[in-house]
């Protein structure tokens, strides 16, 4: 990895874009510290702050900030003999977007080999080498760090949306509005709504739904509740369009329900 040309921490004008449809024809690593927009071989792809990324010669790439100035860390290189095996047994990914825990050690490193990049001291190739191996050594590290943070993450998420489903079908009439539980969750309304359905395969009103008419199933069979209070019970102010679904989803009108052996 032949160092080529680098800047460290540029803020960019808002309207700044890099539009690359044959590759930019050597390498090119990004230290991505504002929102920002990208196309990478055709596909769209939002990067967040606090992202890396690094391209092949050849591929196909557009990118540029989504609001106000846009700010990165930027290196072109010449890959080198062995530079594709020896970034892949570090763990460090091509022509993709990567998020980063920590921004700030990496671009300190940069600026040393900036420096030197720039300097007419003695020895200045051999240290920026050193400086180069360094950062490599230091991205495997966070990144790998990355994945093992976000493994935990995810599983502590399923977790926590097991209990949630659990008390969903416990205590249905506790479930209200979905706008709530995703604040109790501590995430956003779209978030909350896309993750549990990416876990479970269902949306989650259909959950809350579905639990509801198996509590009035079971409070039909077990108490003397009337249809119009067990229809309340469930969210339902109507007790005509709760007596309607009802019959949908078990062939059957609640009072008939209730005279089954």
């Amino acid at each position: 990895m032949k160092i080529g040309a680098i800047g460290c921490n540029y803020k960019h004008e808002p309207d700044f874009c890099i539009d690359s449809p044959e590759g930019t024809g050597c390498g090119l690593m990004l230290i991505i510290k504002s929102p920002a927009r990208f196309v990478i071989n055709g596909q769209e792809i939002i990067a967040e702050k606090n992202s890396f990324a690094m391209f092949t010669p050849q591929t196909p790439c557009r990118y540029g900030g989504i609001k106000g100035n846009y700010m990165d860390d930027w290196v072109y290189f010449d890959y080198e003999e062995n530079d594709i095996e020896r970034f892949a047994e570090l763990g460090i990914p091509l022509n993709e977007i990567a998020p980063l825990i920590n921004v700030e050690e990496l671009s300190q490193i940069l600026r040393q080999i900036a420096y030197e990049h720039h300097s007419q001291d003695e020895n200045r190739d051999i240290i920026e080498r050193h400086y180069v191996e360094i950062f490599l050594l230091k991205l495997s590290r966070i990144l790998n760090m990355n994945s093992t943070h976000h493994s935990v993450l995810l599983a502590d998420k399923h977790y926590h949306f097991s209990h949630l489903r659990n008390k969903i079908y416990s205590n249905p009439e506790e479930m209200t509005d979905v706008s709530d539980i995703a604040r109790q969750m501590g995430m956003s309304y779209s978030g909350f709504q896309h993750l549990y359905k990416k876990i479970f395969g269902v949306s989650v009103m259909s959950d809350i739904k579905k639990s509801r008419f198996e509590l009035a199933a079971r409070l039909l069979v077990t108490t003397n509740l009337s249809v119009k209070d067990i229809a309340h019970k469930c969210g339902y102010i109507s007790e005509y369009s709760f007596m309607r679904k009802f019959k949908e989803i078990y062939c059957k009108t609640p009072s008939e329900y209730r005279r089954m052996p």
